[in-house]
């Protein structure tokens, strides 16, 4: 059989075409044909040209995924895309697609369809996303702005955890929020992270909340407000989000569901779909699909 493996040479800090290449020592009985996914002007018109009879790879991390359905969304070819088999090999350094679909480390890549069909959308400026994963803001889209600073400057892996630990002591400054879940609205002070998630991971592992079900009918979003007028306490709670045992401290954490949340800051600040970064943001609106 022959697979097109679409690969995102920029996944996994530069790696991307090198993770790709693996699945040469995996399907070793296949033809593989490469394709840099940055030389696509479109995935749906590419895919569109692939034989019926041939397999298509998206190899890359969770930013490789998100662009992979926007792109197909903008023109509004994403049904028709996933009507046929779309198979995903991780390479990216994050994989927290991967994670949740509790996946260490696949040999083969995986077929995806079923967590491509009606993605929930955020609004941010006035454009709307679809997102697989969740919507980081606050200090947390705070590291991924910082992250591709470094990225931009070095070829090292970016330390995440750093970043953030820093900005909780030093540099990224809690806002007031007002939350609004199905109309019902909630305020509070002092909010260092507010990330409504369809999925349980983000961040590299991070697990703002462990209980969301991306496939769970009827759909619905969590949004987990991480507050603290301490920055002495929210240093001390936040390495337990790593494992999901923030939970238990209902004085700095607080989790809504239900399926259209609003999130409004009280000053621009960094945000984050699936790793993709957005600076200056003021509030962000997702749903479920309808």
């Amino acid at each position: 059989m022959t697979y097109h493996v679409l690969y995102n040479p920029h996944a996994g800090n530069g790696n991307g075409f090198a993770q790709a290449k693996k699945l040469s020592a995996v399907l070793t009985h296949d033809t593989l044909d490469f394709i840099d996914v940055t030389t696509i002007k479109s995935y749906a018109s590419f895919i569109e040209n692939v034989p019926s009879q041939d397999g298509i790879i998206l190899a890359g991390g969770d930013g490789t995924l998100n662009r992979f359905i926007n792109d197909c969304n903008a023109n509004n070819a994403l049904p028709k895309v996933i009507s046929r088999e779309i198979q995903y090999y991780p390479a990216g350094s994050g994989n927290d697609f991967l994670r949740d679909l509790g996946i260490a480390a696949p040999e083969k890549p995986i077929v995806i369809n079923k967590y491509l069909e009606n993605l929930p959308t955020v609004e941010v400026k006035g454009k709307k996303h679809l997102f697989l994963n969740g919507i980081g803001y606050g200090i947390d889209g705070y590291c991924c702005e910082e992250g591709d600073k470094l990225r931009g400057k070095s070829e090292k892996p970016v330390n995440y955890t750093a970043i953030a630990i820093k900005g909780l002591l030093f540099h990224y400054k809690p806002t007031s929020a007002t939350v609004t879940v199905d109309g019902k609205k909630h305020t509070y002070k002092h909010v260092w992270l507010a990330p409504t998630m369809n999925g349980c991971f983000y961040g590299g592992g991070m697990i703002p909340t462990p209980s969301q079900d991306r496939l769970a009918q009827p759909r619905t979003l969590s949004v987990m407000v991480f507050r603290s007028a301490s920055k002495l306490k929210a240093l001390m709670v936040f390495p337990s989000i790593f494992k999901g045992e923030h939970i238990r401290k209902k004085k700095v954490v607080e989790i809504l569901s239900g399926k259209d949340i609003t999130v409004e800051f009280d000053r621009p600040s960094p945000l984050q779909i699936d790793g993709e970064t957005i600076t200056g943001v003021s509030s962000y609106h997702a749903s479920t699909a309808k």
